[in-house]
């Protein structure tokens, strides 16, 4: 079956069924179908990038990372395919480009890209902001501010956001299609006596607002733990095999059809009994099937 035509059936039934809310982050990330690689034919492990509502706990849409290529290129094919008016699009460092950020903004949709070493200008500017330059505190005492603790199995977590519309002539100098601010998030974890401390910078075409900057890349990492764990515990995507033909992005959009159709099942949250239920149950089966709560 030709991926293309099969991915692009899968999108026109999210749409029709699942919109995108406004405000709602929408997080892009890549993951690679470990153990689809073929040594006999030369043949590379297929590299998929999807988006992931974080609100509703869909996948929108998929593209498979060209062979001879990186998330870069594919990452402007899915974002062309999904209507994003209002949504809030995050992505890691890899997607941190120039024309990526202005399809964004083209889009009618707001981005919030992690900043690292791919830029590092702009990574500069930034960490001189907050963090290096001799004026770093009095720019972090004026930024709107907003602090979030967890607790829990022995561990403490302390998540600081900063964010500001107060740019340097460097970064203003840069022409970011649609920035408006910039923003630092520290994430201070203590376990077992020891204390770790990590910094991520960030670009946003948002204005400052900490709560909601926070709210953004803390939903980001929702596809990490909704989706790419789901697939790799649940449904034990890693362990596939397959790699004949477009098996292996064929059988990752099936994947995500499960998962999107028994996420809407609220029966239970558990993602294995309900699988197990599937296979035992075929009433079950036919209403998660033909379930209409998206």
């Amino acid at each position: 079956m030709e991926p293309v035509q099969f991915q692009a059936c899968f999108l026109s039934w999210m749409q029709a069924v699942a919109a995108a809310t406004q405000g709602e982050v929408v997080a892009i990330d890549g993951k690679r179908l470990r153990r689809s690689f073929d040594k006999g034919t030369a043949k590379r492990a297929s590299h998929m990038v999807s988006a992931w509502a974080t609100e509703n706990g869909v996948v929108l849409g998929q593209r498979k990372v060209d062979a001879k290529s990186n998330e870069v290129t594919a990452i402007p094919e899915l974002l062309a395919l999904l209507a994003l008016k209002g949504c809030i699009v995050t992505i890691d460092a890899m997607g941190c480009q120039r024309t990526i950020a202005q399809q964004i903004v083209e889009q009618h949709a707001d981005y919030v890209l992690a900043l690292k070493g791919n830029q590092p200008t702009l990574e500069q500017a930034v960490t001189h902001f907050f963090v290096s330059g001799p004026e770093a505190d009095t720019h972090r005492t004026v930024c709107d501010y907003y602090e979030q603790s967890e607790r829990g199995h022995g561990r403490i977590e302390t998540r600081c956001y900063w964010i500001t519309d107060e740019l340097d002539a460097k970064l203003t100098a840069a022409a970011w299609p649609g920035l408006q601010s910039i923003g630092m998030v520290e994430a201070r974890r203590t376990l077992a006596g020891e204390t770790t401390v990590e910094q991520r910078f960030y670009l946003t075409s948002l204005k400052p607002n900490a709560q909601q900057f926070a709210r953004a890349v803390r939903n980001h990492w929702g596809i990490e733990n909704g989706l790419h764990w789901t697939l790799d515990v649940t449904f034990r995507e890693d362990q596939s095999r397959l790699r004949t033909g477009h098996s292996p992005e064929n059988f990752a959009v099936l994947r995500h059809i499960a998962l999107n159709l028994l996420r809407q099942e609220p029966s239970t949250k558990s993602m294995p009994r309900k699988r197990l239920a599937c296979a035992l149950n075929p009433d079950y089966l036919l209403k998660v099937l033909l379930g209409e709560r998206f």
